[in-house]
């Protein structure tokens, strides 16, 4: 009789390979999303002659008024001297001045950065 035949069981392997891409593509996107973005929105000043530079380790913007911002937060010139010395002397860091900056701003943040030992510091531009 057919109805008492025992058939064997199968495991379907192509709804299981769809899920495990599924999974993978949405583990891809999370994770994507934790990575923080470090970025500084500023108006920078352009440059024709603007080449790239190192990967910093410290990236400094500097506002209109010559507030200092680090990693978004506020600080003064003794403050970012001292940070810097905890980092060391090999810390390469980038100075994000607004276009509006003036000239004797910049030169403060520069001046607290070597008062803390750092030589590799650059002015960050956008290319013309």
């Amino acid at each position: 009789m057919k109805y008492f035949e025992v058939k064997k069981a199968r495991i379907e392997i192509i709804p299981m390979i769809d899920i495990m891409f599924f999974l993978l593509i949405f583990f891809i996107m999370i994770t994507l999303h934790m990575i923080p973005s470090s970025g500084i929105t500023s108006s920078l000043a352009k440059s024709s002659t603007a080449t790239p530079l190192n990967q910093p380790k410290v990236v400094l913007s500097v506002d209109e008024q010559g507030n200092i911002g680090v990693d978004g937060k506020t600080v003064s010139s003794s403050e970012l001297t001292a940070m810097l010395q905890q980092k060391g002397a090999n810390t390469i860091v980038t100075i994000a001045g607004a276009r509006e900056t003036s000239l004797q701003h910049l030169m403060d943040v520069m001046d607290a950065c070597r008062s803390a030992g750092v030589t590799q510091i650059g002015l960050a531009a956008r290319k013309q």
